[in-house]
Protein backbone atom coordinates (compact mmCIF):
# COMPACT_ATOMS: atom_id res chain seq x y z
CA UNK A 1 0.00 0.00 0.00
CA UNK A 2 1.31 3.47 -0.99
CA UNK A 3 1.11 6.33 1.27
CA UNK A 4 -1.12 8.21 -1.34
CA UNK A 5 -3.73 5.50 -0.37
CA UNK A 6 -3.42 5.51 3.31
CA UNK A 7 -3.64 9.56 3.18
CA UNK A 8 -7.11 9.02 1.32
CA UNK A 9 -8.88 7.31 4.32
CA UNK A 10 -6.99 10.27 6.42
CA UNK A 11 -8.61 13.29 4.50
CA UNK A 12 -8.85 14.78 1.17
CA UNK A 13 -5.62 13.80 -1.37
CA UNK A 14 -5.86 15.85 -4.70
CA UNK A 15 -2.54 15.38 -6.95
CA UNK A 16 -1.18 18.01 -9.07
CA UNK A 17 -2.98 20.72 -7.47
CA UNK A 18 -2.76 25.20 -8.52
CA UNK A 19 -1.39 26.76 -5.53
CA UNK A 20 -1.95 30.65 -7.07
CA UNK A 21 -5.38 30.65 -5.86
CA UNK A 22 -4.36 29.17 -2.14
CA UNK A 23 -2.30 32.45 -1.08
CA UNK A 24 -2.97 35.54 -0.94
CA UNK A 25 -0.61 36.75 -3.74
CA UNK A 26 -1.80 34.68 -5.98
CA UNK A 27 1.59 33.39 -7.36
CA UNK A 28 2.86 29.95 -7.68
CA UNK A 29 2.97 26.63 -9.41
CA UNK A 30 1.28 23.50 -8.61
CA UNK A 31 1.46 20.90 -5.61
CA UNK A 32 2.44 17.71 -6.53
CA UNK A 33 -0.07 16.68 -3.83
CA UNK A 34 -2.34 18.51 -1.59
CA UNK A 35 -3.68 17.25 1.73
CA UNK A 36 -6.46 18.30 3.57
CA UNK A 37 -6.72 16.03 7.05
CA UNK A 38 -9.95 15.37 8.38
CA UNK A 39 -8.94 16.04 12.05
CA UNK A 40 -5.79 15.84 14.41
CA UNK A 41 -5.76 12.32 14.31
CA UNK A 42 -5.74 12.01 10.74
CA UNK A 43 -2.82 14.46 10.63
CA UNK A 44 -0.69 12.31 12.74
CA UNK A 45 -1.73 9.13 11.04
CA UNK A 46 -0.59 10.38 7.65
CA UNK A 47 2.87 12.17 9.03
CA UNK A 48 3.80 8.24 10.64
CA UNK A 49 2.63 7.16 6.46
CA UNK A 50 4.50 9.27 4.39
CA UNK A 51 7.90 8.02 3.09
CA UNK A 52 10.75 9.98 4.85
CA UNK A 53 12.15 11.53 1.32
CA UNK A 54 8.46 13.49 0.51
CA UNK A 55 9.01 17.17 1.18
CA UNK A 56 5.99 18.18 3.10
CA UNK A 57 4.95 21.96 3.47
CA UNK A 58 2.39 23.13 5.44
CA UNK A 59 -0.60 26.04 4.04
CA UNK A 60 -2.96 27.50 5.44
CA UNK A 61 -4.70 30.69 4.42
CA UNK A 62 -1.36 31.48 1.91
CA UNK A 63 -0.53 34.98 3.19
CA UNK A 64 3.33 35.94 3.47
CA UNK A 65 3.73 33.46 0.83
CA UNK A 66 5.66 33.76 -2.41
CA UNK A 67 5.96 30.01 -4.04
CA UNK A 68 7.95 29.50 -7.19
CA UNK A 69 6.43 29.32 -10.80
CA UNK A 70 7.64 25.31 -10.63
CA UNK A 71 5.54 24.60 -7.62
CA UNK A 72 6.11 22.40 -4.91
CA UNK A 73 7.10 19.08 -6.00
CA UNK A 74 5.97 17.11 -2.22
CA UNK A 75 3.18 17.29 -0.34
CA UNK A 76 1.22 20.19 0.87
CA UNK A 77 -0.71 20.04 4.27
CA UNK A 78 -3.70 22.14 4.49
CA UNK A 79 -4.21 22.38 8.18
CA UNK A 80 -7.32 24.86 7.87
CA UNK A 81 -9.18 22.18 9.25
CA UNK A 82 -7.23 22.70 12.76
CA UNK A 83 -9.87 24.90 14.37
CA UNK A 84 -9.91 23.77 17.84
CA UNK A 85 -10.62 26.85 20.08
CA UNK A 86 -10.69 26.63 24.00
CA UNK A 87 -11.02 29.93 26.42
CA UNK A 88 -9.82 28.85 30.19
CA UNK A 89 -10.17 32.44 32.11
CA UNK A 90 -7.22 34.41 30.70
CA UNK A 91 -5.74 31.41 28.81
CA UNK A 92 -6.55 30.64 25.20
CA UNK A 93 -5.53 27.86 23.46
CA UNK A 94 -6.22 27.88 19.48
CA UNK A 95 -5.19 24.94 16.54
CA UNK A 96 -2.89 25.79 13.81
CA UNK A 97 -6.05 26.38 11.44
CA UNK A 98 -7.97 29.14 13.49
CA UNK A 99 -7.71 32.41 11.38
CA UNK A 100 -6.04 35.30 13.50
CA UNK A 101 -8.91 37.70 12.94
CA UNK A 102 -11.00 35.30 15.06
CA UNK A 103 -8.59 35.44 17.86
CA UNK A 104 -8.62 38.97 17.71
CA UNK A 105 -12.34 38.93 17.90
CA UNK A 106 -12.35 36.42 20.95
CA UNK A 107 -10.57 38.83 22.64
CA UNK A 108 -13.51 41.39 22.56
CA UNK A 109 -15.84 38.67 23.66
CA UNK A 110 -14.16 37.61 26.70
CA UNK A 111 -12.71 40.72 27.26
CA UNK A 112 -9.14 40.31 27.46
CA UNK A 113 -6.02 42.33 25.70
CA UNK A 114 -3.14 41.32 23.33
CA UNK A 115 -5.26 39.66 20.28
CA UNK A 116 -6.05 43.04 19.01
CA UNK A 117 -3.05 43.51 16.24
CA UNK A 118 -4.03 39.83 14.99
CA UNK A 119 -7.17 41.70 13.74
CA UNK A 120 -4.96 43.51 11.06
CA UNK A 121 -2.85 40.25 10.04
CA UNK A 122 -4.19 38.00 7.95
CA UNK A 123 -3.89 33.90 7.62
CA UNK A 124 -3.72 31.56 10.36
CA UNK A 125 -2.73 30.76 13.72
CA UNK A 126 0.31 28.48 12.40
CA UNK A 127 1.72 30.80 10.07
CA UNK A 128 1.36 33.65 12.62
CA UNK A 129 3.46 31.07 14.91
CA UNK A 130 5.93 30.21 12.21
CA UNK A 131 7.01 33.98 11.67
CA UNK A 132 5.88 35.65 14.93
CA UNK A 133 3.31 37.60 13.33
CA UNK A 134 2.96 41.25 14.40
CA UNK A 135 2.24 44.88 13.82
CA UNK A 136 1.40 48.23 15.63
CA UNK A 137 4.00 47.10 18.46
CA UNK A 138 2.37 43.72 19.38
CA UNK A 139 3.87 40.64 18.35
CA UNK A 140 2.81 36.45 18.85
CA UNK A 141 5.52 36.50 20.97
CA UNK A 142 4.22 38.54 23.63
CA UNK A 143 1.39 36.70 25.04
CA UNK A 144 2.70 33.42 23.60
CA UNK A 145 3.03 30.63 26.30
CA UNK A 146 3.61 26.91 24.51
CA UNK A 147 3.02 25.72 21.36
CA UNK A 148 1.96 21.80 20.25
CA UNK A 149 4.22 20.27 17.22
CA UNK A 150 3.99 17.38 15.47
CA UNK A 151 7.64 15.66 14.31
CA UNK A 152 8.01 13.80 10.78
CA UNK A 153 7.94 10.57 12.82
CA UNK A 154 4.18 11.60 14.05
CA UNK A 155 5.02 12.47 17.70
CA UNK A 156 3.28 15.45 19.54
CA UNK A 157 5.49 17.74 21.32
CA UNK A 158 4.83 20.66 23.81
CA UNK A 159 7.48 23.02 23.59
CA UNK A 160 7.59 26.50 25.32
CA UNK A 161 8.04 29.96 24.16
CA UNK A 162 11.70 30.31 26.10
CA UNK A 163 12.50 27.28 23.29
CA UNK A 164 11.53 28.79 20.38
CA UNK A 165 14.46 31.99 20.39
CA UNK A 166 11.43 33.99 19.33
CA UNK A 167 12.10 37.42 17.95
CA UNK A 168 10.98 40.56 15.39
CA UNK A 169 9.37 37.53 12.48
CA UNK A 170 11.08 34.70 13.52
CA UNK A 171 10.88 31.99 15.39
CA UNK A 172 12.98 29.01 15.70
CA UNK A 173 11.37 25.44 14.81
CA UNK A 174 12.69 22.22 14.58
CA UNK A 175 13.44 20.81 11.37
CA UNK A 176 10.50 19.08 9.62
CA UNK A 177 7.57 19.73 12.46
CA UNK A 178 4.80 21.28 11.99
CA UNK A 179 2.59 23.15 14.60
CA UNK A 180 -0.48 21.89 16.01
CA UNK A 181 -1.77 24.47 18.32
CA UNK A 182 -0.77 26.87 20.57
CA UNK A 183 -1.23 28.03 24.28
CA UNK A 184 -1.66 31.86 25.35
CA UNK A 185 -2.14 33.84 27.79
CA UNK A 186 -3.79 37.03 27.80
CA UNK A 187 -4.93 40.27 30.03
CA UNK A 188 -8.28 40.92 31.53
CA UNK A 189 -9.76 44.26 30.30
CA UNK A 190 -13.10 46.47 29.24
CA UNK A 191 -14.31 44.94 26.40
CA UNK A 192 -15.18 48.36 24.56
CA UNK A 193 -11.77 49.73 24.70
CA UNK A 194 -10.55 46.55 23.48
CA UNK A 195 -12.78 46.86 20.52
CA UNK A 196 -12.13 50.52 19.92
CA UNK A 197 -8.16 49.55 19.80
CA UNK A 198 -9.26 47.07 17.09
CA UNK A 199 -11.19 49.55 15.08
CA UNK A 200 -8.15 51.99 15.01
CA UNK A 201 -6.07 49.56 14.28
CA UNK A 202 -7.68 48.07 11.54
CA UNK A 203 -8.44 52.14 10.09
CA UNK A 204 -4.57 52.62 10.00
CA UNK A 205 -4.14 49.58 7.81
CA UNK A 206 -7.31 50.23 5.49
CA UNK A 207 -5.40 53.43 4.90
CA UNK A 208 -1.97 53.06 4.23
CA UNK A 209 -2.09 49.38 2.51
CA UNK A 210 -3.38 48.48 -0.57
CA UNK A 211 -5.58 46.20 0.37
CA UNK A 212 -7.65 45.81 -2.11
CA UNK A 213 -4.91 44.17 -4.69
CA UNK A 214 -4.05 40.65 -4.12
CA UNK A 215 -0.90 40.74 -1.92
CA UNK A 216 1.61 38.90 0.55
CA UNK A 217 1.60 41.66 3.10
CA UNK A 218 5.06 43.91 4.02
CA UNK A 219 7.84 41.85 1.87
CA UNK A 220 10.84 42.70 3.43
CA UNK A 221 11.10 43.00 7.13
CA UNK A 222 11.62 46.93 8.58
CA UNK A 223 15.78 47.32 9.56
CA UNK A 224 16.44 48.90 13.13
CA UNK A 225 15.36 52.03 13.49
CA UNK A 226 14.17 52.32 9.86
CA UNK A 227 11.52 51.33 7.70
CA UNK A 228 11.72 49.25 4.70
CA UNK A 229 9.40 51.47 2.82
CA UNK A 230 11.05 54.70 3.51
CA UNK A 231 14.02 52.77 2.42
CA UNK A 232 12.18 51.72 -1.36
CA UNK A 233 10.39 54.68 -1.47
CA UNK A 234 13.95 56.71 -1.08
CA UNK A 235 15.22 55.43 -4.26
CA UNK A 236 12.13 56.01 -6.54
CA UNK A 237 10.78 52.66 -6.96
CA UNK A 238 7.28 53.49 -5.58
CA UNK A 239 4.88 52.39 -8.59
CA UNK A 240 7.88 50.55 -10.05
CA UNK A 241 6.47 47.45 -12.19
CA UNK A 242 7.90 44.27 -13.90
CA UNK A 243 5.47 42.04 -15.76
CA UNK A 244 2.26 42.14 -13.79
CA UNK A 245 3.66 42.73 -10.49
CA UNK A 246 4.09 46.48 -9.53
CA UNK A 247 5.47 47.99 -6.39
CA UNK A 248 2.19 49.86 -4.66
CA UNK A 249 1.68 53.44 -4.65
CA UNK A 250 0.17 53.12 -1.49
CA UNK A 251 2.49 51.32 0.51
CA UNK A 252 6.30 50.69 -1.13
CA UNK A 253 7.09 47.49 1.24
CA UNK A 254 3.64 46.21 -0.86
CA UNK A 255 4.01 44.25 -4.29
CA UNK A 256 0.66 43.70 -5.65
CA UNK A 257 -0.56 41.38 -8.56
CA UNK A 258 -2.61 43.11 -11.28
CA UNK A 259 -3.88 39.88 -12.43
CA UNK A 260 -1.33 37.22 -13.78
CA UNK A 261 2.14 38.29 -12.05
CA UNK A 262 4.77 35.11 -11.95
CA UNK A 263 7.03 34.51 -9.08
CA UNK A 264 9.93 35.35 -11.49
CA UNK A 265 8.02 38.81 -11.57
CA UNK A 266 8.05 39.35 -7.91
CA UNK A 267 11.54 38.21 -7.38
CA UNK A 268 12.95 40.70 -9.88
CA UNK A 269 10.91 43.37 -7.60
CA UNK A 270 12.23 42.35 -4.67
CA UNK A 271 15.68 41.97 -6.06
CA UNK A 272 15.89 45.66 -8.19
CA UNK A 273 14.48 47.14 -4.71
CA UNK A 274 17.19 45.38 -2.24
CA UNK A 275 19.98 45.98 -4.59
CA UNK A 276 19.10 49.84 -5.16
CA UNK A 277 18.34 50.09 -1.00
CA UNK A 278 21.62 48.64 -0.26
CA UNK A 279 23.68 50.86 -3.20
CA UNK A 280 22.23 54.15 -1.91
CA UNK A 281 21.54 53.55 1.77
CA UNK A 282 24.38 50.30 2.61
CA UNK A 283 21.24 49.16 4.17
CA UNK A 284 20.74 45.41 3.68
CA UNK A 285 17.15 44.59 3.59
CA UNK A 286 15.86 40.49 4.44
CA UNK A 287 12.09 39.36 3.39
CA UNK A 288 9.97 39.46 5.40
CA UNK A 289 7.57 36.99 3.27
CA UNK A 290 8.33 33.30 2.90
CA UNK A 291 10.28 32.66 -0.22
CA UNK A 292 9.51 28.99 -0.98
CA UNK A 293 11.32 27.10 -3.79
CA UNK A 294 12.98 30.61 -5.12
CA UNK A 295 15.48 33.23 -3.78
CA UNK A 296 16.83 36.67 -4.10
Amino acid sequence: MTWQTELQALGKLEENVPLASRTTLGVGGNAAWLFRPFDQDGLIHAMKSVDKETLLFPIGRGSNLLITDQGIDGLVIDLSDLGMLKVDGVLVEAGAGVRLSKLAQLGVTHGLTGFEFMATVPGDLGGGVAMNAGAFGQQVSDVLLSIQLLTRDGEVKTLSRQTLDMSYRHTRLPKGTLILSAKFELQRENAAEVRQRMREMRKKRSDSQPLSMPNCGSVFKNPEGDYAARLIESVGLKGKQIGKANISTVHANFIVNQGDASCEDVLALMRLAKNAVKQETNIDLEPEVSLVGCSL
